[in-house]
């Protein structure tokens, strides 16, 4: 068997592990994946003070199958009773695309996974409205948009976001600029599975043409913020947060320009951290190993 051959019988897995902080769980794991045939290419940790909890993500070179690796965690996993997760390092997460009109952040997230940077696989953008459709179609992504206009219509396109959900196995929800407040029960049903994005103003402009309201004020700082979508609106636990400054000179349409490229960057960003597994949830906030 030449090198070649060789290097095809490798695995490259990524596992997260999550449970109750302790002694000698990095020692354990460590031995599981040496009783693996496993080379560690990657090792992050995080004790959390304020919860108790262990998080861990490592990469592994394995020639192990994921049935072999599985059976070597399986006594450290339950000695330390831990969630976990084992996957295969770059595989594209199904990923299910919600939008409304605004097209900076399905453009970009679509142009990433075309040029392959980004690593999700779209199967659907679903809208609530059709201005996207040439957009969405130049890469080659279907499209449906179902009108929401009422109590009724909302039921029936949260009822084909689960439906997409279970026809594509969906692995991931974003919301990239869905300009619907989505139910307690959808919320409940996509927790820790869904994305938003938003614009973050100091002060919060609520209502209709933030960025008009935020030139009027003055406002010094632009920025967006990327989390968990939960019942609780805007306030799910945060995956990435980022800021530009701003003066007096910049017109309105100058700052939307500014506010969609920092909501396309983190949105992506997040979604990318979502992907790659380096997204763990310690309760209301998110650990994240970059």
């Amino acid at each position: 068997m030449d090198f070649d051959d060789a290097e095809a019988l490798h695995h490259h897995w990524v596992l997260t592990l999550i449970c109750v902080d302790g002694p000698g769980i990095v020692h354990a794991v460590s031995g599981a994946i040496v009783a693996a045939r496993g080379n560690i290419t990657e090792s992050q940790q995080f004790a959390s003070l304020d919860t108790g909890r262990f998080f861990m993500r490592l990469q592994v070179e394995a020639p192990a199958s994921r049935s072999e690796f599985e059976l070597a965690l399986q006594p450290v996993v339950d000695r330390y009773a831990m969630s976990w997760r084992l996957d295969e390092v770059g595989r594209p997460l199904r990923t299910l695309v919600l939008a409304s009109t605004a097209g900076h952040c399905v453009n970009d997230l679509l142009f990433r996974q075309r040029a392959g940077q980004l690593p999700v696989d779209v199967p659907l953008v679903l809208s609530n409205h059709g201005t996207l459709r040439d957009l969405v179609g130049f890469y080659g992504v279907p499209f449906e948009s179902l009108p929401v206009t009422d109590a009724a219509s909302k039921a029936a396109f949260e009822a084909r976001v689960l439906r997409a959900v279970d026809e594509h196995r969906i692995e991931l929800v974003v919301l990239a600029r869905y300009m619907q407040i989505l139910s307690p029960e959808l919320c409940a049903r996509l927790g820790g599975m869904a994305i938003n994005i938003h614009h973050s103003f100091l002060p919060g402009f609520k209502g209709a043409n933030p960025y008009r309201q935020a030139h009027a004020r003055g406002v010094k700082l632009i920025g967006a913020t990327a989390h968990f979508v939960t019942s609780d609106l805007d306030e799910g636990p945060i995956i990435e947060q980022n800021v530009v400054r701003v003066d007096h000179s910049r017109s309105p349409s100058e700052l939307v320009a500014i506010g969609q490229d920092e909501e396309s960057r983190t949105l992506t960003q997040a979604v990318k951290w979502f992907a790659e597994d380096r997204v763990l949830l310690d309760g209301a906030r998110t650990i994240i190993f970059r």
